[in-house]
């Protein structure tokens, strides 16, 4: 065979032209060759993940359907604990408080977030330190914040709130059940603000500030920028925030255990606190089922924002 008639056969078919046996095979060779190396990375990972997750959601779930306390003997006693849950007030309860919260907590967040960011990002003065300061929030453990802000709102805030005349406040707001939830949404925000921020920076550095001079060039205000150019550009930097956000304070405890305990009464008990509470009280069993419906409730909010990211075509 000759060097011409065997380059003729493994050269790639040109465009428009139909792949030959030969090249199919070849290339099917090429893609089937990985490289042992990614078995290697990969498969430890996997053990540790089926491990250290996957059997003890099986475990859990296995559980939920005996009459499991957390220790002695149990029986299989069926779907009775799922049916019970669906009937207790205070289960709904904690539903209603960790929705609403997430809900409204996701909103401020990225509000203050991305207002935070569009003043960083301008160009002011001092503004890398600036930077700093904003971004000390998040290095900090959210237990020891929330114990440093119950102080403040049991103590400083009624003193400051007595002196200046403001009698609704001159009392703990962390004690009041129609307040005491504003507190913890506003911590929250305190410690979640800067992460928001630093993926709004990155999204408004990622304009071409060619975009602006243009928009300038055109008689275009501020809000009218902010509107039709920043807020397209970064879109999909606000959906990643949004479902972040929203997913994370879904799980919301440490600051609600240091602020309020889920207190007064059960006001501000999360689903989280009351699935903990329940493994460690002798409900074993009960909160195991309860803790399977809020990761079913979970994944199915988490598959309806993957379907509008489709939808919406938002590249992120």
């Amino acid at each position: 065979m000759t060097m011409t008639s065997r380059a003729a056969t493994t050269a790639p078919p040109t465009p428009g032209t139909a792949a030959t046996p030969a090249t199919a095979t070849a290339a099917a060779r090429s893609w089937s060759r990985i490289d042992p190396a990614y078995y290697w990375m990969i498969l430890p990972v996997l053990a540790l993940f089926a491990f250290f997750i996957t059997l003890p959601a099986l475990v859990g779930v296995f559980f939920s359907l005996t009459n499991y306390a957390g220790y002695g003997d149990w029986k299989f006693i069926g779907l009775m604990n799922y049916v019970n849950i669906f009937k207790d007030p205070a289960v709904l309860q904690s539903y209603v408080f960790t929705f609403v919260f997430a809900l409204t907590t996701t909103v401020v967040v990225n509000v203050v977030s991305l207002a935070i960011a569009l003043g960083l990002n301008a160009k002011i003065k001092w503004r890398t330190g600036l930077r700093t300061v904003f971004f000390i929030p998040m290095v900090l453990s959210a237990l020891i914040v929330s114990f440093v802000f119950n102080y403040l709102f049991s103590n400083t805030l009624p003193v400051l709130a007595e002196r200046f005349g403001m009698t609704p406040l001159a009392t703990s707001i962390l004690a009041n059940e129609n307040l005491a939830w504003i507190a913890i949404v506003v911590v929250t925000v305190w410690q979640a603000a800067p992460g928001a921020t630093i993926i709004y920076l990155a999204g408004l550095q990622s304009v071409p500030s060619e975009v602006y001079e243009a928009a300038d060039l055109d008689g275009a205000g501020t809000w009218r920028q902010f509107t039709s150019l920043t807020l397209p550009l970064i879109l999909g930097y606000l959906v990643i925030n949004v479902i972040l956000g929203f997913k994370g304070f879904l799980g919301t405890y440490e600051i609600i255990v240091g602020l309020t305990g889920g207190g007064p009464g059960m006001a501000t008990q999360s689903v989280a606190m009351r699935i903990f509470s329940g493994f460690t009280g002798g409900d074993y069993a009960y909160q195991m089922a309860n803790a399977v419906i809020y990761f079913l409730i979970t994944l199915l909010i988490s598959v309806i924002q993957l379907r509008i990211i489709e939808r919406r075509g938002v590249s992120l």
